[in-house]
């Protein structure tokens, strides 16, 4: 009889699966597919991520997993924001330990093998309006740009930002990243925040941008 490590790794292309995609694998919900993995879980072969969710371990899969695209698994649907962004695109000199996402879901931390995974909850009125899909190593997951994952931390963080000094000062962000936000960057988020917060600081970022 066939292991779940031997089983994933055959169908799992992402070395991620569920609980559920695994009792298809194995046609049984129930004893059987719990001893299986346990099993393969106390032999260090696959991982507990969270309720319902396993990865094979590094030397088993086919491909790396990219902690962002293990981010979108663990909780949906989201993207990759706030400090992880701004780190991802070189906006600020930080390392950034904890994989920071957003959510219409209440927030929510998970502490994972892979590391910790952080979820909070942002109200908008389109969750993707500024967010672009990245592909790597055959995985794909969604990041904010820029902007987004600024108007993000303004809100995460309860800011009341007037412009782009405290950017500048708080988060040391350089004045030549902010000269790359182009008029297309605003128009994304028009009307997608319902925090006044956020609204006052997109419109005076933008002034100041266009100044």
């Amino acid at each position: 009889m066939q292991t779940i490590t031997e089983i994933a790794w055959e169908q799992a292309g992402s070395g991620m699966f569920t609980r559920r995609e695994a009792a298809c694998w194995v046609n049984n919900e129930g004893a059987r597919l719990e001893a299986l993995l346990k099993r393969s879980v106390a032999a260090g072969e696959v991982l507990h991520i969270r309720r319902g969710l396993f990865c094979l371990v590094a030397k088993y899969v086919k491909r790396p997993i990219h902690a962002f695209e293990l981010a979108q698994r663990i909780s949906g649907p989201s993207y990759i924001s706030l400090e992880s962004a701004l780190a991802h695109h070189g906006w600020i000199p930080e390392a950034v330990y904890t994989v920071t996402s957003v959510s219409l879901l209440r927030a929510r931390t998970f502490q994972t093998p892979l590391g910790l995974f952080s979820y909070t909850r942002i109200p908008q009125e389109l969750l993707f309006a500024g967010v672009h899909r990245e592909e790597r190593d055959g995985g794909s997951y969604f990041v904010a740009e820029p902007l987004k994952a600024l108007a993000d931390y303004v809100y995460a963080h309860a800011c009341d930002w007037r412009g782009a000094a405290p950017v500048l000062e708080s988060l040391r962000v350089e004045e030549a990243e902010l000269a790359t936000l182009t008029t297309e960057s605003f128009a994304r988020l028009e009307g997608v925040y319902r925090s006044a917060r956020v609204c006052r600081f997109l419109a005076a970022l933008r002034k100041e941008w266009k100044a």
